[in-house]
């Protein structure tokens, strides 16, 4: 989503997110979502203290897709995963905060 502006007589796009500015619709909600459930599982691993090794366990993934998570890398994750991975938290402890979704 956008919105245009007038700066000095100059056309300006002011967008909501910077992936509404670089993604096509479809593939900027994923983004969003994505980028929603990374934030929320590293501030999760980030706030507990826990370490990269025991992250895994919790998450069931392996200790580098945690440090891949934890680097920010969401290229690497698809909303799947993410997904999978705050499911299978929740099973041992409070899960890590939802994204919330206008």
């Amino acid at each position: 989503m956008f919105h245009e502006s007038r700066v000095g007589g100059a056309q300006r796009l002011l967008f909501s997110s910077v992936w509404d500015a670089i993604e096509t619709p479809m593939e900027a909600e994923s983004m969003k979502l994505r980028s929603a459930l990374l934030m929320a599982l590293t501030n999760h691993v980030k706030q507990s203290g826990i370490t990269q090794v025991r992250a895994a366990r919790l998450f069931g993934v392996t200790q580098r897709r945690i440090s891949d998570l934890l680097r920010g890398r969401i290229n690497l994750f698809n909303l799947d995963a993410l997904v999978d991975m705050v499911l299978s938290s929740e099973s041992t402890s409070p899960p890590p905060t939802s994204p919330t979704h206008p």
